[in-house]
């Protein structure tokens, strides 16, 4: 089969690869459409350390199912299907509390580390175990389905935060996950709904999908600016999309004296905080891991069309041209969010 290969940091290529198989348990997938993640960029040139090559990543993906292993019953061959970026034993503690994004065997798909390495769905075709897999209903599009794991990570942050329908809240960092926790939030009927970022456009674009009262941190000090419109008060919740010290000292100082910060983006593996004000206000902050059993309602809120993804999707390209797209998302090129790569199209223009 086709697959895009990490063989070196900084180096994709399109590789042959012996077809895989299913054991008991497990799904063949032929992919239809995987979404390059964030994670997937940093990975490619090794500052996160967990894309050791070689690997072939990609976990943000949907296909149908081409065998089934073994055991499997729930789903047959030519079903529709999406799968959990995630692959949870099911067994120890935290699984059978329900938190199988905490599960001590925890891998997850297209990534390798000291400890294990899986494969992933930038390829013609992925192994994925049943269990975490799930149906896709006929009007939800490939395309539109490699977006519900990003959509799961920002839902799952909005649940673990406690925050209920009225409530108002601040996001800061309005890229993919800032805008999906945006949409989120307005589905919920969370508001007032703050926005803060340096990218005008975003914030345009999250006042159009959400609502919300953007706030441009380069025109003004944003700290200051969430004070002025919540008369000091400060909000209740706030959600750190980046994961840097500026933006998770402005997500602490926005949030109101007995209120939650929920930090998800981590694009720094360390951060300062302001203490005085976290201890002083009382301020819980709260880390909010991938995702955790939100599949079937996020795949009921993109078919219901009560979260719109589509102006989120920047590209549609085959895999053939996953390098160039690998490289120009690391460069930061402009007006790009997702791109999305779909191999069944590789191999077309293979022919």
């Amino acid at each position: 089969m086709k697959a895009l290969l990490l063989s070196e940091y900084n180096r994709l290529e399109m590789v042959d690869l012996p077809m895989p198989r299913p054991a008991a348990g497990e799904l063949l997938i032929r992919v239809e459409a995987c979404g390059i993640c964030g994670s997937d960029v940093h990975g490619m040139d090794g500052s996160t350390g967990r894309r050791i090559p070689p690997i072939v990543m990609g976990h943000e993906a949907a296909g149908t199912v081409a065998a089934v292993g073994p055991g499997v019953t729930k789903f047959h061959e030519g079903d529709r299907v999406t799968f959990d970026s995630t692959v949870y034993c099911g067994e120890c503690q935290y699984c059978r509390r329900g938190q199988v994004n905490l599960c001590d065997r925890r891998e997850v798909l297209g990534v390798s580390t000291p400890d294990y390495r899986r494969a992933g769905a930038f390829a013609e075709y992925v192994i994925v175990p049943s269990h975490i897999t799930y149906a896709l209903p006929d009007n939800l599009s490939f395309t539109k389905a490699a977006m519900i794991e990003p959509l799961a990570v920002a839902m799952h942050a909005v649940d673990l935060s406690g925050i209920a329908k009225g409530d108002g809240a601040l996001v800061v960092g309005v890229g993919m996950i800032g805008l999906l926790v945006a949409q989120v939030l307005r589905v919920k009927g969370c508001a007032p709904i703050y926005a803060v970022d340096i990218d005008e456009r975003r914030l345009q674009l999250a006042h159009e999908l959400a609502g919300v009262l953007p706030v441009n941190a380069k025109m003004a000090d944003a700290g200051a600016e969430i004070s002025r419109l919540t008369e000091k008060a400060g909000v209740p919740f706030a959600f750190e999309a980046v994961g840097a010290t500026p933006t998770i000292k402005t997500a602490i100082e926005s949030t109101a004296k007995g209120g939650t910060v929920v930090l998800i983006g981590n694009v720094s593996p360390q951060a300062e905080i302001p203490l005085q004000v976290v201890v002083s206000r009382q301020i819980r902050l709260l880390g909010s891991a991938a995702s955790s059993g939100e599949y079937p309602r996020c795949i009921e809120l993109l078919a219901d069309r009560k979260v719109n993804v589509d102006p989120l999707i920047s590209v549609v390209a085959p895999l053939v041209e996953g390098a160039d797209w690998f490289q120009r998302l690391h460069a930061r090129e402009p007006n790009l969010t997702k791109v999305i790569l779909e191999p069944s199209s590789s191999a077309e223009a293979a022919v």
